[in-house]
């Protein structure tokens, strides 16, 4: 039996118009500190997000979220934030911002496979 360990997971959502406070999930980031794991799932569906908010740059929101994505994995090309250790990464990332790619609160959970339960939140919450 595998020993199951803490994970942290935040819904990565798109949020136009902040000051209205409506948003889309287009991901989740998920941290298992023990295990040093630091991972995120999105997906940009063109079409959902123009029909959300017709003005919205996708190109610039997948610039953003690429940026997240390197700081996840600790590449330099995330820029300073990537020396960070994962837990503090994972940290900057869900630390709450006035802009229109935001995390949800974060939440705990137990696990045996983080990689699993990454592609359980992103079905369950995204897809």
């Amino acid at each position: 039996m595998h020993d199951r360990q803490v994970y942290e997971y935040a819904i990565i959502r798109f949020v136009p118009r902040v000051e209205r406070g409506e948003y889309l999930n287009i991901g989740v980031i998920l941290l298992c500190k023990r295990t040093g794991f630091l991972d995120m799932k999105v997906r940009l569906d063109a079409k959902r997000l123009q029909v959300f908010s017709p003005d919205a740059d996708l190109d610039e929101m997948k610039q953003y979220l690429d940026t997240w994505a390197l700081i996840c994995q600790g590449d330099p090309q995330g820029g300073p934030v990537s020396d960070l250790d994962p837990a503090n990464r994972f940290r900057w990332i869900t630390a709450p911002k006035s802009t229109m790619i935001q995390c949800s609160q974060v939440h705990p959970g137990l696990c045996t496979s983080a990689d699993h339960v990454l592609e359980d939140l992103f079905a369950k919450y995204v897809l």
